[in-house]
């Protein structure tokens, strides 16, 4: 396991830029990653693409689109997550989730695990990381820390009110006091995966 990711229809998997590999195995239908539970869909991807702005140093832009080389079959255990047709607001309530590291005792970071966060104004956010936010990224979760994505949850989802409005991007360490996750703002991108979806 390296990143997360989310399936937006039954033939593409968005996920974060800084996650790229050329060929990826993509795992639908995962709940706990060392058992098989007989819900999962392994398939690999035919084609992998970064944002064309993505940049490494900065990681703005930090968005790339899987196309699986088969279709998923869509059931109760797999299903396509919801674009966002507007940005959120700040205050509004998300949640993420991923098989990262966990500061936690008792969760099992072998199964997945989900965290509620709120957005966070555009001023706290650019004042907790000065000069580093652009107007692709965005930050949520708690100013005083305790509470975060953390590594190996990158490129998975922030999801507020079923639509998918963020991916896990960067921070300074993890659940950190004032220094929040920062995500990248996926209503900015919306026209590049349904153009490049359509393209490919």
């Amino acid at each position: 396991h390296f990143c997360g990711g989310s399936l937006i229809n039954q033939d593409w998997v968005v996920s974060a830029a800084h996650c790229y590999k050329s060929r990826i195995e993509v795992r639908l239908g995962e709940h706990h990653i060392q058992n098989i539970e007989g819900t999962e869909q392994f398939i690999s991807s035919s084609n992998v693409i970064r944002h064309p702005n993505y940049d490494s140093w900065t990681i703005d832009n930090d968005v790339m689109l899987i196309k699986l080389s088969q279709p998923a079959t869509l059931n109760s255990f797999v299903q396509p997550v919801a674009l966002p047709t507007s940005c959120p607001p700040a205050g509004t309530w998300c949640t993420v989730s991923g098989w990262g590291n966990t500061m936690s005792s008792t969760a099992d970071r072998n199964k997945l695990q989900c965290l509620e966060v709120p957005i966070i104004s555009s001023d706290d956010c650019n004042n907790s990381y000065p000069g580093m936010i652009t107007n692709a990224m965005f930050c949520a979760g708690f100013l005083e820390g305790g509470k975060d994505s953390c590594q190996g949850d990158s490129g998975g989802p922030v999801v507020c009110n079923g639509k998918l409005q963020g991916i896990v991007s960067w921070g300074y360490g993890c659940a950190e006091k004032n220094h929040p996750g920062v995500y990248a703002k996926v209503c900015n991108f919306t026209s590049w995966i349904s153009e490049t979806m359509a393209r490919n």
